[in-house]
């Protein structure tokens, strides 16, 4: 019966420790921009035109 409460102190540890790295993740704007990564894929690089003669 102990062990289920170890495994149950330790997936709220987990839990927290996921939901604070959500929130750091939030506020270092890591999701800022969601629009420009699916329309790149879209957009051509415009690339030099590199001549050998």
């Amino acid at each position: 019966m102990s062990i289920i409460y170890f495994l149950i102190g330790c997936s709220v540890l987990l839990a927290l420790a996921f939901l604070s790295a959500f929130f750091w993740a939030q506020r270092s704007g890591q999701n800022d921009d969601l629009y420009t990564p699916s329309v790149r894929i879209l957009l051509d690089d415009e690339q030099e035109a590199v001549e050998d003669k």
